[in-house]
């Protein structure tokens, strides 16, 4: 049986309890399993913002979130007001603006419930209809997830080494635990993805304790593997994708796909829900994060006090992409809008 991994769990990725909503802490994995704990929405737009957790996390933390809101609400602790629900809102999606999963999910929920207040319904029949949509909400990501993942293994092929970057999460981790229960033998080679090491400290753990061999390498081998026909694949997650075929994901993405491209190496990049408010990459919101990180790694300095440069996120042309898998299917960039515009 397909199992996901610990830090892909729900209850490893956020929960609540005694009134306080708890997001796993993925800065210290896997050298601690700790969690934050947050009394407010404002404290947990504080920790998306502050990266406690990232990638496929923060659409989770949101689901929870809304239902923190609405038993504070029920008992009394937050107003019982659309106006309230839409500032909490507002609050989690502005945290991370790239994410825009989680923004149009956040948005449905939302005008799914806005009737509620205008109807008259008090408090106990909202929580009841704010559980309602969120479990249907985390049984379609769950369903998607899984059959993503059935997608992504058809592209894998026996003996494959599949190079990636940062935290490919759920759909990219269950394409290879699928596709060696189908009896291939395939390997990982893991950019360590600075600088918060996402490659070798979320995804690398997680590969080994599925079981599935893996080599971490630094951000700047994957040429030299690519050169020497050591890969055969590169597979990456999406934080977004256009309806032109760009793909935006974590900087350094971009480095290895131009290797790819050259290499003759196809690039597949996975995506849960491609934006099809967004036509091209002119439209996106890139989120800014601080320079200084790149003056530290593991909250050690790594030289003396100076300037750094960090660009969070990579925008990858189509042309460099190979195929999008999404719950529709692998799609050719150029396809995607016919697909979900």
């Amino acid at each position: 049986m397909v199992e996901l991994p610990y830090l892909l769990k729900k209850e490893s990725i956020c929960h609540r309890k005694d009134g306080l909503l708890y997001i796993g802490d993925r800065r210290v994995f896997p050298f601690e399993k700790r969690f934050e704990p947050c009394s407010t929405v404002e404290q947990v737009a504080a920790a998306l913002k502050a990266m406690v957790t990232q990638g496929g996390g923060p659409l989770q933390v949101a689901f929870t979130t809304l239902r923190f809101i609405s038993e504070k609400m029920r008992l009394g602790r937050l107003p019982y007001s659309y106006e309230e629900l839409r500032r909490s809102v507002a609050l989690l999606i502005g945290a991370r603006p790239t994410n825009t999963t989680m923004r149009r999910a956040m948005l449905a929920l939302l005008e799914e419930l806005a009737p509620l207040f205008a109807d008259g319904a008090g408090p106990d029949e909202f929580a009841l209809k704010v559980d309602e949509l969120v479990d249907e909400q985390e049984l379609y990501y769950d369903e998607t997830y899984h059959q993503m993942g059935r997608i992504g293994s058809t592209l894998i092929e026996d003996g494959d080494v599949i190079l990636t970057t940062c935290f490919a999460e759920h759909t990219f981790l269950l394409s290879l635990a699928y596709a060696r229960e189908e009896g291939k033998a395939l390997s990982v080679l893991v950019n360590e993805t600075r600088p918060y090491l996402q490659g070798s400290r979320l995804t690398y753990p997680c590969l080994q304790e599925m079981g599935i061999q893996a080599h971490l390498i630094t951000d700047g081998m994957g040429a030299h593997y690519l050169a020497e026909g050591k890969i055969t694949k590169y597979m990456t997650a999406s934080d977004l994708v256009c309806m032109d075929g760009s793909v935006v994901n974590k900087v350094g993405t971009l480095s290895n796909a131009v290797a790819c491209n050259y290499y003759k190496v196809p690039y597949y990049a996975f995506s849960i829900s491609p934006d099809p408010t967004k036509l091209s990459s002119s439209e996106i919101v890139m989120e800014e994060r601080s320079a200084e990180e790149v003056l530290h790694c593991l909250s050690l300095p790594t030289t003396l006090e100076g300037k750094a440069l960090y660009p969070s996120f990579d925008i990858i042309e189509p042309s460099l992409v190979h195929g999008i898998v999404t719950p529709k299917g692998v799609l050719a960039p150029s396809s995607l809008a016919r697909s979900f515009s």
